[in-house]
């Protein structure tokens, strides 16, 4: 059985607790990246014209003896129109919106990438390979005292104690502005992903580590394995409390 250290506010060693038994889950990255991919699969937006696209024209042949080729032109011109062989048709097989782009997965290795994904968060080597910097001893859980954090400030301060808090300056400083036509499009800016802290309930945590660089506060009960593997790579620098360890216990 796993044991972790508990550290309270000041950062010091409060107690020992053991961890659930999917904690030694083994590492199965093929199961996790085809998991986070089913995932993202379903936030795709249907794209393509409509059925009648480039159909709605008054083009007609002008049929033979005229020494054109005999295509739909639009009335009163010669422009072609209609067939896609043609300058100004429609597009001959355009992307479809009823085309079904999600990636289905089965619920046993959905339910094993999830469980993979979450012991892979106190796997040392997994994490320091993620590129997370930290100064602290590894596994480790928070004492509840944490949930109740209400300022930002407050957070921060817990974070410096417990040696997380250069992972926060590391996607701080990781804030990129992104290549291409997305920087127009609502997304200038590409922020890495920092410390992932998990709850046993909805707490004033939830807002008050919110506005951390690359920070996110999830309660146990609405953790996906996105979060858990970010761009399906495991090993995310994870935080869990004491109500989130005894929640999971239940849960999973």
């Amino acid at each position: 059985m796993t044991k972790a250290k508990v550290i309270d506010l000041s950062g010091k060693e409060k107690d020992e607790i053991e961890l659930p038994e999917v904690f030694n889950e083994i590492y199965r990255p093929d199961l996790i990246k085809k998991a986070v991919l089913s995932l993202q699969s379903l936030r795709y937006q249907p794209y393509g014209p409509r059925a009648r696209s480039g159909m709605d024209t008054s083009a007609q042949s002008w049929g033979s003896g005229r020494g054109v080729a005999q295509i739909p032109r639009i009335a009163n011109g010669s422009r072609a129109a209609r067939v896609p062989q043609a300058v100004g048709g429609r597009r001959a097989h355009p992307p479809k919106t009823e085309k079904n782009v999600v990636e289905k997965i089965n619920k046993k290795e959905k339910r094993l990438a999830f469980r993979s994904a979450i012991a892979a968060t106190i796997d040392y080597e997994l994490v320091s390979k993620r590129g997370h910097k930290f100064d602290t001893s590894f596994p480790f859980v928070a004492a509840d005292e944490m949930e109740e954090l209400s300022t930002t400030k407050e957070v921060a301060e817990y974070l410096i104690n417990s040696g997380l808090y250069s992972d926060v300056i590391r996607a701080k400083n990781g804030r990129k502005i992104r290549a291409g036509k997305g920087k127009g499009r609502g997304r200038k800016y590409r922020q890495k992903k920092s410390i992932l802290i998990v709850t046993g309930s909805q707490v004033p945590l939830l807002k008050s580590a919110r506005n951390l660089p690359g920070v996110d506060v999830v309660p146990v009960n609405s953790l996906n394995i996105e979060q858990l593997a970010p761009g399906t790579h495991a090993g995310r620098l994870t935080v869990w409390t004491e109500s989130a360890i005894s929640n999971l216990e239940r849960g999973i």
